[in-house]
């Protein structure tokens, strides 16, 4: 049953959040994310904004939008889908040395991202991966991503110009000729943004992870919960991201 405006208003305010628009218009406006480019944070408000304004939503449907990184999802994918390809790449099908993911975690998706990537990968009988480290959403014959229209923006923003420099990295060898585009970072701010702005929410999970977790047949809810990140990740992985184009 759907909650009248009234009401909404009336949980927003017990739970500490935005209670109407208005208000979470002027917490976006206002919110904060200390030791980052004041460049990058404003132009990341200023689109986090123009999503809110055209955003025609119920308020609970916002607030649930900022939180699971749908609206920063959306801002991001927007801006690359903008973006001109850097000249010179060598990224190509099959190539899959990107999809070597380090240690447990292989990088910082939203709640959004993550329920998208669990849906695209039903549950598999145990395979051999191509490398020990592979995404487990890699098919190791084909190399190729079984869930690539759902893949994340972690994922979507990762070029190469070298193909002997990212086979070099999956190796543990720091090698330059890689890197991340532009629109992963206004993502990751628009995403910390949402955070600051709600005082609370917005988490962040590790891709390997859910990937994992989605081919073993783990339940989404518990998937979730097993891959959620400590809150400190998201503004580790911005201020990393943000040396990275320094």
């Amino acid at each position: 049953m759907a909650r009248s405006p009234r009401a909404a208003r009336r949980a927003a305010r017990i739970r500490g959040l935005p209670a109407d628009r208005a208000a979470l218009r002027s917490a976006v406006a206002v919110a904060r994310l200390p030791g980052h480019p004041a460049a990058l944070t404003e132009s990341a408000r200023e689109l986090l904004l123009a999503w809110l304004d055209a955003n025609r939503d119920p308020h609970d449907a916002v607030i649930r939008q900022l939180s699971d990184g749908t609206a920063a999802t959306r801002i991001g994918r927007a801006l690359l889908d903008r973006s001109p390809e850097p000249p010179g790449l060598a990224c190509a099908a099959g190539c899959a040395f990107c999809c070597i993911l380090p240690g447990e975690d292989g990088g910082t998706i939203t709640a959004a991202e993550a329920r998208a990537l669990h849906a695209a990968l039903p549950p598999r009988p145990p395979e051999t991966p191509w490398h020990p480290q592979a995404c487990p959403a890699l098919d190791p014959d084909t190399k190729l991503c079984r869930a690539y229209d759902a893949r994340p923006m972690i994922c979507r923003t990762y070029v190469s110009k070298d193909v002997a420099a990212c086979e070099a990295i999956a190796g543990g060898e720091a090698r330059p000729g890689t890197g991340t585009l532009a629109p992963q970072l206004a993502y990751v701010t628009a995403h910390a943004l949402a955070r600051a702005a709600l005082g609370t929410g917005a988490p962040t999970y590790a891709l390997a992870r859910v990937a994992r977790a989605a081919t073993e047949g783990t339940p989404l809810e518990a998937t979730l919960k097993a891959a959620r990140h400590p809150p400190r990740n998201l503004d580790d992985e911005r201020r990393r991201l943000a040396r990275g184009l320094g």
